[in-house]
């Protein structure tokens, strides 16, 4: 391949070139990565925030008004990620965040994901994954603990914390229902109606028993590790990004955080969105089919 000329945004040789390459390798994920497995994603046609209104749903003023109606919208969305199970684009990921199968695409690369998800999905392909392994592999195959390479930035789905200011004790809950106030709910939701729950029934802080509240950063809150995610960026010399709008700051600011300073951004999305012009590498389809294939990952 000439040096001097560019290579096409969606060439696969390129990109492995880069890929094996890569030291610093940083995945940021959004909804358009659990869309296969049957999570509703938000701002493309049928997504959340078209069928239901953000304000009144996934803002801490909604939650001030009306905590029966923010919890039966989280509980319908526990329901769904309780029924659904990880797609091959999760499974892709987890294997390149895992040394033995990392080796043979990037042999020299550190691997970071950062995600807006919080549906859980990816913790799950991990974990299916390791399982998969030989035992003798199991416990050294993972040079750290999940925690330290994977960034939920936007929390998780089935965090509860005490709303307290004493106690803010958080657990994860994956009970269903998450108590049997809101037992059914989730139908409701999905026909766009609600009925009211008792703040009583609401679901409680297991340490002290005062209202919890979705363990997930709404809109108009700060996002979890804010300044790590992008001190990682600065670092990063190969930013994968798959399945997200690249709208909702601080996320959308890492690609060009990654380019600021030489490093190639490669999109995986089943539409054009934004900043694609700013990639080097372009791949428009679901992701659960290409990034296996581009990747060179076998599932």
């Amino acid at each position: 391949m000439d040096s001097n000329k560019t290579p096409p945004p969606d060439d696969v040789a390129a990109f492995s070139d880069v890929l094996s390459h890569s030291k610093h390798i940083l995945v940021l994920s959004g909804a358009g990565l659990s869309a296969a497995s049957g999570i509703p994603t938000f701002r493309d046609a049928g997504g959340l925030w078209r069928k239901y209104d953000v304000r009144t749903l996934a803002t801490p003023q909604a939650w001030g008004e009306n905590q029966s109606r923010v919890w039966q919208f989280y509980h319908y969305r526990r329901e769904i990620a309780l029924k659904v199970q990880p797609n091959a684009a999760h499974v892709a990921i987890a294997k390149l965040s895992i040394p033995t199968f990392r080796e043979k695409v990037a042999p020299n690369a550190d691997f970071t994901h950062v995600t807006q998800n919080i549906d859980g999905l990816f913790t799950r392909a991990y974990s299916d994954v390791l399982a998969s392994l030989p035992e003798s592999e199991q416990g050294t195959t993972a040079v750290a603990p999940l925690e330290s390479f994977f960034f939920e930035m936007h929390g998780r789905l089935f965090d509860v914390e005490c709303t307290a200011h004493d106690c803010k004790h958080r657990e994860m809950i994956m009970t269903s229902p998450i108590c049997p106030g809101l037992a059914g709910t989730e139908l409701l939701v999905e026909e766009g109606t609600e009925r009211v729950v008792r703040r009583a029934d609401l679901p409680r802080c297991s340490q002290c028993g005062q209202l919890a509240r979705p363990g997930v950063v709404w809109f108009g809150e700060k996002p979890h590790r804010v300044q790590d995610i992008m001190d990682l960026a600065k670092q990063a010399d190969l930013c994968i990004i798959v399945g997200t709008s690249s709208i909702v700051q601080p996320a959308s600011r890492i690609g060009g955080i990654v380019k600021e300073h030489g490093g190639k951004v490669a999109v995986f999305n089943v539409d054009r969105s934004n900043h694609d012009d700013e990639a080097d590498f372009l791949f428009l389809g679901p992701c659960e089919v290409l990034l296996p294939q581009v990747l060179h990952i076998p599932l």
